[in-house]
C-alpha cells in the first residue's frame, strides 16, 4: 500500500478515504509466476499432489477404527445387497448383458474409495445415465443392422444376426454379435464421457455443473423417469415391441404398447402385479418406520431370490415363454481399448452425459458435506468420477456418478468414510466369482418391478410443482419444460431446453429488475423504498434511485426508462428542446427543468436551473453487481446530460469492482485522489445526500452574490 487509511473531516462529519490498490500485474507476469509454481518440483509438493489427487491416502492415515469401522462395514454391506439387484435391473435400461453392470459397480466403487472427496456419496450405476446409455446403444444398433428390440438378456441373445450384411462390412462386425457391439458401444460413450468430466476437472470447470439449477435437475429427473417406466412397461407385460428413437420416444412406444397389449404374457403381468404389491408394500412401511429401522428393508434382494427360485421351480421360460435374465458368466473379462471410431461417432452423446453426471455427482457431494459439516472439492469430484468411468472403460463398464437413493441408505446405516466403498465392492466381487450363475431363471419382469419402484422419489416430485410456482415461478417454469421436453422430445433435447430456460430466465430477472427511489426515514441517515416501509419523506432536492440488479448491455434501456420515470425528467429530451430553444432562450412552461435564473449574470457560475424540483440524482450501487462496457457508457452518457441541466449525479455504496471498473473508464479520475472520485463516489447514501445539498446550497450563495 502507498498510503495508509486516514480520516479528513468534512461538514464536521468523519469522512472514509479508500486504499490506493497496487497496480495490477502485467500478463506477462502473471504467466512467469505461473509457469514457474508449474514447474517448481520437491518432495513436499509431490506428497501434496499426491494426496490431492488420492484424498484417501490423507483420510487413511486420520482413520479411527473404534468409532468409524462399525458403521462403515455396515453400511458397505447393505449398499453392496441393493447394489447386486439394482446392476442386474438396470442393465435392462442400458440395453447390456447384467454381468457388464455388475462390473461397473465393482470398479466405481474401488476408484472412487481413492478419488472422492465426499464421505457419504454412492458412485455407482445411475438410472438416468443407464437411460442415456441405452438410447446412443439402441440407436447404434439399429445402424449397424442389428434388432435393437431383441435385448441382449435372455438365453441366445448372442446368437441374433445382423439384419444387412454390409453395415457389417463396413463396420467390422463380422465377429462381433448384438451384445459384443452393444458393448463396444457403451464402452466408447463412457471413455468419451468420462475424457470429458477429467479435462473440466483439470481446467478447474467444476463450476458449471452449478449452472444446472436444482429445478433443472429435478424436472430432467422427472422427465427421465417417465421415459424409463416407459421403456419398462414392455417387460412387465411381457409383450414385445419395437425400440423406438428419436423424438417423440415416450408417445410411440405409448401407442406400440396400447396396440400389443392383447399379447401380453399372463405369467409376466401376474409376476409384475405380485412384485410390485411387495415392493411398494416394503418402501411404504420402510419409510415409515426409518426411525427404528436401524438397517432398511432388503426387499429387492429378496424379492429377486424368491421370484428366481420359483421361475426357476416352475420352469416359467419353458413352459409360458416368459422372458428371463439368461446366462450370467463368472469372474472378469479380457480388457479392451474402446473402439476409436466409435468414439467419434458418440462424442456429442457423450457431452450431455458429462454433463449430467458431473451435476449430479457435484450437487450431492455438496448437499452430504453441508449436512455433515465438512468441504468437497468439485474440482476432485469431476477429477474422481471421470476416473470412474476412463479406467472402467477398458474393463467392459458403462457410464456412472453419484446415486441419491444409495446415497441416502449409506449415510442412514451409520456410514463415515468410504471406507464403506470397499466392503460394497467386496460384495459385488463375491457374486461376479459365485453367486452369478444362479441368476438365469430370474424374469425380467421382475428386474422391470425393481426399476420401477426405484423411480418413486423422482415421480414423486411433481407434487412439488405447486409450492415451486409459489415460491418462483420461473424456476417452476423451467421445472415444467425441462420435464415436458424430455417426454415429449428426447432426454438431451430436455436437458438443453432446461439450461435455455434457466439462462432466459436469469437474462429476464436481471433484464428488468427492480427499481425505486428511496426515501429518508426521519432525521436518521436510513433511507429506504417507501413501497416498503412506512413513514419515510423524499429529500428536498435529491432524488435518490435504487437499481436492484448489474447494469449490462441488456438491461440500459430498461435503467434509463425507470430513471426518467420516477424521477420525472428525460434528460435527453429536455436537452433536445434546450437546442432547439436556442441558448439564449429560457424554459417553457411546461419543461420540466427550467432555464437560467434571469437575475444571473452571464458568467459559467449561473449553471443551476432556477426552476426544478431537484438538484442532484443520487444511485445507490449498493445491489449494483457489477457494470459492463456498455453500462458505463450510460452512466457517462447520464453524468454528461445531467451536468448539461446543472444537476449533479453521484453515487453510493459501490463495491470495489464497479469502482475498478468506473475508474478504468474515464468515469472518475485516473487516480484514487481525484477531486472528480471524492465529488461523485460516496461510502452511503446518506454521505451522497448531505455532499449534494451542501454543493447546492455553496453554488446558490455564489450565484446570489454575483
Amino acid at each position: 500500500m502507498e498510503a495508509s487509511p486516514e480520516y479528513t473531516e468534512w461538514g464536521g462529519q468523519l469522512v472514509l478515504v479508500r486504499w490506493r490498490p497496487p497496480p495490477p500485474p502485467g500478463l506477462g507476469e502473471v504467466l512467469k509466476a505461473g509457469l514457474r509454481r508449474s514447474c517448481a518440483c520437491s518432495l513436499q509438493g509431490t506428497w501434496a499432489q499426491l494426496q490431492a489427487l488420492f484424498p484417501a491416502v490423507h483420510w487413511l492415515r486420520q482413520y479411527r477404527p473404534r468409532e468409524a469401522l462399525v458403521g462403515d462395514v455396515m453400511s458397505g454391506l447393505v449398499i453392496g445387497i441393493i447394489l447386486v439387484p439394482q446392476a442386474i435391473a438396470y442393465s435392462l435400461l442400458a440395453g447390456l448383458q447384467p454381468i457388464y453392470s455388475l462390473y461397473t459397480s465393482f470398479f466405481a466403487n474401488l476408484i472412487y474409495f481413492l478419488m472422492g472427496t465426499s464421505r457419504h456419496v454412492s458412485v455407482g450405476i445411475f438410472s438416468l445415465l443407464c437411460l442415456m446409455v441405452g438410447q446412443v446403444v439402441d440407436r447404434e444398433l439399429l445402424l449397424a443392422g442389428f434388432d435393437p428390440a431383441q435385448d441382449g438378456l435372455g438365453p441366445g441373445a448372442n446368437r441374433s444376426s445382423l439384419n444387412g450384411s454390409a453395415a457389417a462390412l463396413v463396420l467390422g462386425l463380422q465377429d462381433c454379435a448384438r451384445d459384443c457391439y452393444a458393448i463396444r458401444v457403451a464402452t466408447a460413450l463412457t471413455l468419451v464421457a468420462g475424457l470429458y468430466q477429467v479435462l473440466m476437472g483439470i481446467l478447474g470447470l467444476g463450476f458449471v455443473s452449478a449452472y444446472l439449477s436444482q429445478p433443472l435437475l429435478d424436472g430432467f429427473a422427472m422427465g427421465a423417469s417417465v421415459t424409463i417406466l416407459t421403456s419398462q412397461l414392455r417387460h412387465l407385460l411381457g409383450v414385445r415391441v419395437p425400440r423406438h428413437q428419436g423424438p417423440g420416444l415416450v408417445v410411440s412406444t405409448w401407442l406400440s404398447l396400447l396396440r400389443s397389449a392383447g399379447q401380453a404374457n399372463l405369467c409376466d403381468v401376474l409376476t409384475s402385479a405380485v412384485c410390485l404389491a411387495v415392493l411398494l408394500a416394503a418402501k411404504e412401511l420402510s419409510d415409515r418406520f426409518r426411525h427404528r429401522l436401524r438397517v432398511p428393508l432388503p426387499a429387492e434382494l429378496l424379492v429377486i431370490v424368491v421370484a428366481t427360485i420359483v421361475s426357476h421351480l416352475g420352469q416359467f421360460h419353458e413352459r409360458f415363454g416368459s422372458s428371463v435374465a439368461g446366462d450370467i458368466p463368472t469372474g472378469f473379462m479380457a480388457p479392451r481399448v474402446p473402439d476409436a471410431g466409435l468414439m467419434w461417432r458418440v462424442a456429442l452423446d457423450a457431452a450431455s452425459l458429462a454433463l449430467v453426471g458431473s451435476a449430479f455427482s457435484i450437487s450431492l457431494a455438496e448437499m452430504f458435506a453441508r449436512s455433515h459439516g465438512y468441504a468437497v472439492r468439485a474440482n476432485q469430484e469431476l477429477l474422481a468420477v471421470g476416473c470412474c468411468n476412463v479406467l472402467p472403460a477398458f474393463f467392459h463398464c458403462f457410464a456412472t456418478s453419484a446415486a441419491l437413493a444409495k446415497s441416502l441408505v449409506k449415510t442412514a446405516t451409520g456410514c463415515h468414510t468410504q471406507l464403506s466403498s470397499v466392503v460394497s465392492a467386496a460384495v459385488v466381487l463375491m457374486v461376479l466369482l459365485v453367486l452369478a450363475p444362479l441368476f438365469r431363471d430370474l424374469q425380467r419382469s421382475v428386474l422391470a418391478c425393481v426399476i420401477l419402484v426405484s423411480l418413486r422419489g423422482a415421480l414423486r416430485k411433481v407434487r412439488d410443482v405447486p409450492r415451486l410456482w409459489r415460491l418462483s415461478p420461473a424456476d417452476a417454469l423451467v421445472w415444467v419444460a425441462t420435464a415436458a421436453t424430455c417426454v415429449l422430445v428426447s432426454t438431451e433435447a430436455g436437458l438443453l431446453a432446461g439450461v435455455l430456460f434457466s439462462l432466459l430466465s436469469l437474462a429476464g430477472r436481471t433484464r428488468h429488475p427492480r427499481t425505486a427511489l428511496l426515501a429518508r426515514a426521519g432525521g436518521s441517515s436510513f433511507y429506504g423504498d417507501p413501497a416498503e416501509f412506512e413513514g419515510l419523506a423524499p429529500e428536498p432536492g435529491v432524488q435518490v434511485f435504487r437499481f436492484t440488479g448489474p447494469l449490462y448491455y441488456a438491461n440500459k434501456d430498461f435503467f434509463l426508462q425507470s430513471l426518467y420515470s420516477l424521477t420525472g425528467l428525460d434528460v435527453g429530451y429536455a436537452i433536445a428542446r434546450r437546442k432547439e430553444r436556442g441558448p439564449g432562450e429560457g424554459a417553457g412552461e411546461g419543461d420540466p427543468v427550467g432555464g437560467r435564473d434571469p437575475g444571473s449574470g452571464s458568467g459559467g457560475a449561473s449553471l443551476v436551473p432556477a426552476v426544478t424540483r431537484f438538484h442532484a440524482v443520487v444511485i445507490d450501487c449498493a445491489p449494483l453487481l457489477f457494470l459492463d462496457v456498455a453500462g458505463l457508457a450510460t452512466l457517462q452518457e447520464l453524468h454528461r446530460d445531467y451536468g448539461a441541466l446543472g444537476i449533479s449525479l453521484l453515487l453510493a455504496c459501490c463495491n470495489p469492482s464497479v469502482t475498478d471498473t468506473l475508474r478504468r473508464g474515464g468515469f472518475l479520475g485516473e487516480d484514487q485522489g481525484d477531486v472528480a472520485e471524492d465529488g461523485q463516489l460516496f461510502p452511503s447514501v446518506h454521505c451522497a445526500v448531505q455532499a449534494a445539498r451542501a454543493r447546492h446550497q455553496e453554488l446558490a450563495a455564489s450565484n446570489s452574490i454575483l
